[in-house]
């Protein structure tokens, strides 16, 4: 049976592609709603380390996980836009700063063992390792021809 097909997947790697080919011009399609997530990816051997740039978040902003061979982050900050005001005993001529969301989904490119991967975050850099699953974790058992 044909795995089913997930049409959102699809437009969020094709617009990763399109990202990739013209340098971010397809985000300033969208003001607001998706902001850049910087990302390197990088194949160690026996695991994937992605390191992202999410600078002004706090770790408990920032949403990791793991979907169908992708690995999605997500980061949300608030802060309300006033002109003067009062907060915490601190005064307030001028506030600007507002909710910035980010979003990215990163294909990776070997299955990966969900249960061992772990994430950290500092100096707001995020480092996620995803240890790569070998073929006999996934199940596969070799078979000898007779």
């Amino acid at each position: 049976m044909p795995d089913k097909r997930d049409p959102f997947r699809e437009l969020d790697e094709f617009l990763e592609r399109m990202n990739e080919q013209f340098g971010g011009i397809g985000r300033s399609l969208e003001p607001g709603l998706r902001q850049e997530i910087r990302v390197d990816v990088a194949d160690h051997g026996d695991e994937i380390v992605v390191t992202a740039d999410l600078p002004g978040f706090d770790r408990d902003s920032i949403e990791v996980r793991l979907d169908d061979g992708s690995l999605v982050l997500d980061a949300t900050t608030e802060s309300e836009a006033t002109d003067e005001g009062e907060e915490a005993g601190v005064t307030y001529h001028r506030r600007e700063r507002q909710q910035r969301s980010v979003s990215r989904r990163v294909s990776l490119p070997a299955e990966v063992l969900a249960e061992e991967t772990n994430a950290t975050y500092a100096n707001g850099v995020l480092t996620v390792t995803l240890p790569k699953q070998s073929p006999d974790d996934a199940g596969g058992k070799r078979i000898e021809i007779s």
